[in-house]
């Protein structure tokens, strides 16, 4: 017999929580193999489904779009990120585009401290010495890193969770500085320094954190000429898109030292990373993991859902509707 219900397709494995509300509101392909398509192959899987379920790093680009059967009304991203999505390309098509914005803010901030802090303070270093059994105790030279009480912060991208990281960050005395599309109301801003030119406020960043989403005008934005601007010994941090950094200018810094380490969790080309990387030991390194904890993916897995069962199933515009620009 078949389901009267909008079939939709997932692209990979989901949390267990979400898989099984996405079964019962629809008739779902599911991928518990998390086996990864390419853009033909998720055209092809793709036909006769009225939604596509993705996330960050599916080739949803024009080509395979222009691909896609005419079936596909609607693509829900696992993500707050869109990048992945030509939204313009689907816009053309006729099919809608939704994100997971909110839901992450509080566990991608978390993790911007944890990159800041471990890279500051030389985690890597540490824990390395520790489980290679080459800590003969303490010292008083050993692995003295860099104060963060009291620095400056600066960050790229002052939206909900460039505005948290803020927050963790006064509570380590740090005064803030930003640059965002536009300034913060004055309740938002909570007496962090405004820098309508991103440039103009390298000089003032002990550390500059990148929380700016990923676009034609941020593409590797982080170059050798932006890491001169900085203060000599100043510490980098991206929990934002890979593509945000050029990896051989930051990797010639971190060696020369004109940077004195960085904290990264995301990665252009990921997870086929720059192997430059590999070989810091002032590089604070995390496997994209800024939204990995069982409350914040089953929280995006739900947001995902309410945004397809309300055009899937009622009709209703989602509540988190992609617009192209």
């Amino acid at each position: 017999m078949t389901s009267s219900k909008p079939r939709v397709l997932a692209t990979r494995h989901f949390p267990p929580d979400v898989e099984a509300r996405l079964a019962a509101s629809f008739d779902a392909k599911l991928n518990p193999e998390d086996k990864l398509y390419d853009g033909p192959a998720l055209a092809k899987a793709s036909e006769g489904f009225a939604g596509i379920m993705c996330a960050a790093g599916d080739p949803l680009n024009a080509d395979t779009i222009a691909r896609l059967p005419a079936s596909v009304k609607m693509i829900a991203t696992f993500s707050v990120g869109y990048e992945h999505v030509d939204v313009a390309a689907a816009a053309k098509r006729g099919i809608i585009v939704s994100n997971t914005p909110d839901v992450l803010t509080d566990a991608t901030a978390d993790i911007a401290l944890l990159c800041l802090l471990g890279a500051a303070r030389r985690a890597h270093e540490g824990t390395t010495m520790l489980r290679t059994h080459n800590w003969v105790g303490w010292e008083p030279t050993q692995l003295m890193g860099t104060h963060v009480t009291g620095k400056r912060l600066g960050i790229l991208g002052m939206g909900r969770i460039g505005q948290a990281v803020a927050d963790r960050a006064r509570a380590f005395r740090m005064t803030i500085h930003y640059s965002n599309r536009s300034r913060l109301p004055a309740d938002l801003e909570k007496g962090a320094t405004f820098h309508a030119n991103p440039d103009d406020m390298l000089p003032h960043c002990d550390f500059l954190s990148i929380n700016a989403p990923m676009t034609a005008a941020t593409r590797k934005w982080v170059n050798a000429e932006r890491i001169g601007k900085l203060p000599k010994g100043a510490i980098v941090v991206n929990t934002a898109r890979g593509g945000v950094v050029d990896d051989e200018a930051l990797i010639a810094a971190l060696k020369s030292g004109r940077l004195a380490a960085a904290g990264i969790d995301v990665f252009d080309g990921e997870p086929k990373i720059h192997q430059g990387y590999y070989d810091l030991v002032n590089a604070f390194l995390l496997p994209h993991m800024g939204s990995a904890t069982v409350e914040t993916r089953n929280a995006m897995g739900f947001k995902a859902l309410d945004n397809l069962e309300a055009f899937l199933l009622s009709g209703k515009t989602p509540p988190d509707l992609v617009k192209a620009s």
